[in-house]
């Protein structure tokens, strides 16, 4: 299966922030929206990510006074993204070896999505019930 069969399931709605947001703001979308990450962008440009760790980190490290700063300062900038036709064994490999969580999906220099490994997970159990019953039913006929 690939990174498309992903999106075109749980669809391709990206959220994201601009580099000035404060990460009090930027924290308070995460949390109305029940999500890990989201995209910093420069209209269509992704300049980073800023994940739920990024921030616990720079609030362990500077305190609360962390949450006036721009996403800027405490985002992820070099990111790691993949494409469409990936496989789900491949970003599974990439998330695991890369110790993180979100994954931007780009085509043709264009973020077209964001895969988390909450999604991947759901899909390959998915993909296992489906196998499952396919063999249940091969079993009821032979």
């Amino acid at each position: 299966m690939t990174v498309r069969a992903i999106l075109d399931t749980k669809g391709h709605k990206v959220e994201s922030v601009e580099a000035q947001t404060t990460l009090a703001e930027a924290a308070k979308l995460l949390a109305d929206r029940k999500i890990g990450a989201v995209l910093v962008m420069s209209g269509t440009r992704m300049e980073g990510i800023l994940s739920e760790r990024d921030i616990v980190r720079s609030l362990g490290e500077r305190g609360a006074t962390a949450l006036t700063e721009p996403v800027s300062s405490v985002m992820t900038r070099r990111v790691v993204s993949c494409k469409p036709a990936d496989t789900v064994a491949s970003i599974m490999e990439m998330m695991t070896n890369g110790k993180f969580r979100h994954l931007p999906v780009i085509e043709g220099g264009v973020v077209v999505g964001l895969i988390s490994i909450g999604d991947v997970v759901k899909w390959r159990v998915q993909e296992y019930e489906t196998e499952q019953e396919a063999l249940r039913q091969y079993i009821k006929t032979a």
